[in-house]
């Protein structure tokens, strides 16, 4: 949450909201004409902030189904390795609940899946090396992706209170011009 004058860490993928600590002095800024206007800015930020939570949220599921794909073709990786020069003996899978058994020849080269229906010949120590920095790559995206997460509930926080202060201003304004009449 960002306090006018303060300083709070800053995510440079998602707006900063700022909180509004004197809500007298925030309506009287030219650009806040209307209590109306004001409240549909907020709404719209608050909007914002949802589809960039979709948003996260729809890459950290699709992360952590990829995590442990990454984690069990390493292993199998490493399985290979060290039973080089002889015959290995394993169930695969060829699709959901259906495994195939199979005498595998002891290889120095694996094939990779890379995605759009792309596939590439490595040696097993390249193959190694490339799917490790693939799950650091996605581990760090994933911690990234939580800290976004993080950050943005305080914004939905100091959005939502903005609204609430703005709505309870108007109120007593209201309030107070019909106790003068």
């Amino acid at each position: 949450m960002e306090k006018e004058g303060s300083k709070q860490e800053n995510n440079p993928r998602i707006p900063s909201a700022v909180f509004v600590d004197d809500v007298d002095k925030f309506m009287e800024k030219s650009e806040n004409s209307s209590v109306e206007d004001v409240l549909k800015r907020l709404d719209e930020q608050h909007s914002k902030y949802k589809f960039f939570e979709y948003n996260l949220i729809t890459k950290r599921k699709r992360l952590q189904s990829q995590l442990p794909d990454l984690e069990n073709t390493l292993e199998m990786i490493q399985t290979m390795k060290a039973h080089k020069g002889q015959q290995l003996k394993t169930d695969f899978l060829l699709s959901d609940d259906v495994y195939a058994k199979a005498h595998i020849q002891g290889t120095d080269n694996v094939y990779l899946w890379l995605g759009a229906n792309v596939m590439l010949e490595y040696n097993l120590d390249d193959a190694t090396e490339l799917i490790s920095r693939n799950i650091q790559l996605a581990t760090d995206n994933m911690r990234q992706v939580d800290d976004d997460l993080d950050f943005l509930r305080d914004q939905f926080t100091t959005t939502e209170v903005n609204m609430a202060r703005v709505y309870n201003w108007d109120v007593k304004r209201r309030q107070a011009a019909k106790a003068k009449q």
